[in-house]
């Protein structure tokens, strides 16, 4: 990171204020600069994208001997204490002398209590703001900005890398006119600083957003020993997580929109109520043009969409867990039209976008609470096996950077390909941080998270099940001994892989949604981490079969 400053929110003429972004210098020329049209709006869902950002659920063991330590120490002080007071008043007692605790002396109690929790949340502000290494803990990575032609969109990846959010602005009616624009995306510089400048936003002044161009000028004057330069070291599968989110976007997903009132009773209830008890899940009911029910596990609580309708396809139960990290949405509450929520199944990721207006948050989750997107999610193992050419992928490439936005038809007719091929080339380029999805859309935008494309080692290898499927199909050990039809375009694949009986489901689009097999993977998690080597396989072994008989034809 190259910073020529720090981002903040500055006063300008007229009473109005200027939130000025600091742009990375070591990447693209960005550069924004309009006036915001709803302020609050803004600030909510910029308030609600940092809980996102320092969200960390995952358990944490503490190293507890010096604490131990202290705790004997005290416990034996505070003995001492309490037998002198003791003895002292058995004395005044056997003289005679017996005091009722008075007003004043209950006061003096409850202020010493309230001084003891007001030092301690000094304590914990102070720790986040001035101690840099905890705050790299919380906000590894500055969040990444894209300024497009039709929106501006703010993205960031949790620390626990379960959560992703990303915040997009309609340029037409979420800001004024833009004098100064150049399009691209960046890092801009964050601080709790900022993030406590945001929380002063109102709509009776003006403010205007800028992605400070003057940075990129200091810069090329030859003012760079004024420059602030910081490397960050990413935690472990962070930055993996964070650009294969974007194969599961780009899914065939079912979609269920909330109205306002929905998420409300859904989001109070998990404020009030923390389950004890398993399953701790929230089960989708879909049945086609029906009201949505949402049942809370374990209680048993149904919640009913009124004033929704499903539209899609009927559907078995899809459960959700990890649910407590959608509290991160309730300040948008009084500020959403409705919630469009995307499932792809059960124990799977969701994404929930909060509509509001011109603007937009999208929160993503992974399958659960610990099941980061980077190792547990194990989402490509779903997508359908093939690769496409490097050839392929470098078109589409040059395609979206000329054009910077296109849907899945567009690329379809620029390649010339079918489309699960100009899809396949599409994850490629997700994976490789250069693409990603907008669900709203439904198009692909041109983003480079990097300024340069991620290479196998930041993405890891490929997950050890499908490394296994491919080694089964190279010893010719997958044998389908029966391809049915399936509901909705799908197709029922019933097989025999490595001695082991197994059978799946393959929709229309060429992702597994069902399957079935004897071995130690699937009877623990099902398809939920992946499907198993055995079904991956004889779903290859399938497609492998279709195009040998196309060819032949």
């Amino acid at each position: 990171m190259k910073y020529a400053g720090r981002s903040a929110l500055l006063d300008i003429s007229g009473g109005a204020k200027l939130l000025q972004m600091a742009p990375n210098l070591a990447r693209q020329q960005v550069s924004f600069d309009g006036s915001l049209n709803r302020p609050i709006e803004f600030r909510e869902a910029i308030s609600a994208l940092h809980d996102i950002v320092i969200n960390d659920l995952r358990f944490q063991p503490r190293d507890k001997t010096a604490y131990q330590q202290w705790l004997l120490e005290q416990r034996a002080r505070e003995r001492t204490i309490r037998q002198t007071a003791m003895d002292q008043k058995r004395r005044d007692i056997a003289s005679g002398i017996v005091d009722k605790p008075t007003a004043e002396l209950k006061k003096a109690h409850a202020d010493a209590l309230k001084r003891y929790w007001s030092a301690r949340k000094t304590l914990d502000k102070r720790l986040r703001k001035e101690n840099e290494a905890l705050w790299r803990k919380l906000m590894p990575y500055d969040p990444v900005i894209t300024v497009a032609e039709d929106v501006v969109f703010f993205e960031c990846f949790s620390v626990d890398q379960s959560s992703y959010g990303c915040l997009t602005v309609d340029r037409g009616d979420g800001f004024g006119e833009s004098g100064q624009t150049q399009l691209g995306t960046t890092n801009v510089d964050y601080s709790w600083d900022l993030y406590d400048s945001f929380q002063s936003l109102r709509t009776y002044r003006q403010t205007r957003f800028q992605i400070d161009p003057a940075a990129f000028e200091v810069s090329t004057s030859g003012g760079g020993n004024q420059h602030r330069e910081e490397k960050i070291d990413l935690p472990s599968g962070w930055l993996s997580g964070f650009v294969r989110l974007q194969s599961a976007m780009a899914m065939p997903m079912r979609k269920v929109t909330l109205p306002r009132s929905t998420m409300y009773s859904l989001l109070a209830f998990l404020k009030r109520n923390k389950a004890k008890t398993s399953p701790r899940a929230i089960r989708f009911e879909l049945r086609e043009n029906e009201t949505p029910r949402l049942v809370l596990e374990p209680w048993g609580n149904t919640i009913e969409a009124i004033g929704a309708t499903y539209q899609g396809l009927p559907t078995e139960p899809i459960r959700v867990w990890g649910r407590r990290r959608l509290l991160t949405l309730s300040r948008l509450l009084p500020l959403a039209d409705s919630v469009d929520v995307y499932l792809l199944g059960t124990g799977l990721p969701s994404f929930w976008v909060v509509q509001m207006g011109p603007m937009r948050l999208t929160l993503g989750l992974s399958g659960w609470t610990t099941n980061d997107w980077s190792a547990g999610s194990s989402i490509d193992m779903l997508m359908p096996p093939q690769k496409p050419e490097p050839t392929l992928v470098a078109s589409v490439a040059e395609l979206l950077s000329n054009r910077l936005v296109g849907t899945l038809d567009e690329v379809t007719r620029h390649a010339g390909v079918p489309s699960e091929l100009a899809s396949s080339a599409l994850n490629q380029l997700a994976l490789r941080g250069q693409v990603i999805y907008d669900l709203h859309a439904g198009q692909y935008r041109w983003r480079s998270v990097l300024p340069i494309a991620l290479s196998d080692k930041e993405i890891g290898p490929a997950h050890p099940e499908l490394q296994a499927a491919e080694a089964l199909i190279r010893a010719g050990k997958a044998e389908v001994q029966e391809a049915m039809a399936g509901p909705r375009g799908g197709i029922i694949l019933t097989g025999r892989v490595e001695a082991t009986l197994c059978e799946t489901l393959v929709d229309g689009d060429g992702v597994i949604r069902r399957g079935k097999c004897l071995c130690k993977w699937h009877r623990k998690t099902g398809i939920r981490n992946g499907p198993c080597r055995h079904i991956q396989a004889l779903r290859m072994r399938h497609e492998h079969q279709t195009r040998a008989k196309i060819s032949q034809a």
